[in-house]
């Protein structure tokens, strides 16, 4: 198997989209020919040689340019977060590898209804899928249901909204597990099988594929509430982040 080669991606635009989380938009040195779901790595080396290496789904859609963005959460102790959200500034370089990863891909060709459930900043992948989906104008049906702790804290929500809002084969709902939803649409509770049961049944046919993004004990609960649901699980794809 072919090693993935380090390359230099320089930092071009920081955006904060929570109060946790930025945006960070890198130029590539190298081409990136990624999929939507992938991710890269990012190293860190320390005067004293010392490395610390994370990895980060791609928010972006592929676009044939050099940039892509990366969606950050700032973590409690997290020593490479922390970097980003306290250090890192715009023209400052840093090393990438990617694109990685393959099982947790979803392009608009691969056809639908698709279904994404995500935990937090778990709607970064799918980002990518909802850009790449939206930007080619498919038909595919695809429905988003996003977990967060408020509506401040929904990563995307402005952006997803709008999408909702004027394109009528994609279905968006948040759950707000400390707050009440302003939404009728939404909930004001975690994710459990009857509102995944709903989410299925704003869909006009069973899901082709279902993916699920989040903390681990997210990804349990949200893989529960589907076999409940009466989703078989070798349609159900999940990725894990955290610990």
């Amino acid at each position: 198997m072919t090693e993935v080669a380090w390359q230099t991606a320089r930092i071009i635009r920081v955006q904060q989209q929570t109060p946790r989380i930025k945006s960070f938009f890198f130029e590539l040195a190298a081409p990136l020919p990624y999929q939507p779901g992938q991710h890269v790595d990012l190293r860190l080396t320390a005067p004293d040689g010392y490395q610390a290496m994370r990895s980060y789904s791609i928010a972006s859609a592929p676009d044939g340019t050099r940039t892509i963005e990366l969606a950050i959460d700032r973590l409690d102790n997290g020593e490479v977060s922390s970097f980003f959200h306290e250090v890192a500034a715009v023209g400052d370089d840093i090393e990438m590898r990617g694109p990685l990863g393959g099982h947790f891909v979803w392009r608009p060709r691969d056809g639908g209804p698709v279904l994404l459930i995500a935990g937090g900043s778990g709607v970064v992948p799918f980002m990518s899928m909802i850009r790449a989906w939206f930007a080619e104008r498919s038909t595919v049906s695809l429905a988003l249901l996003l977990s967060a702790i408020s509506s401040e804290e929904a990563l995307y929500r402005d952006e997803l909204s709008a999408i909702a809002a004027t394109t009528p084969d994609f279905s968006f709902r948040l759950a707000l597990t400390r707050e009440q939803p302003s939404r009728t649409v939404d909930y004001g509770r975690r994710i459990d099988a009857a509102m995944v049961a709903e989410m299925l049944a704003l869909m006009p046919a069973p899901p082709m594929r279902v993916f699920v993004c989040g903390s681990n004990g997210f990804v349990n609960t949200a893989a529960d509430a589907l076999e409940t649901a009466g989703v078989a699980s070798n349609m159900v794809r999940t990725e894990r982040y955290g610990g």
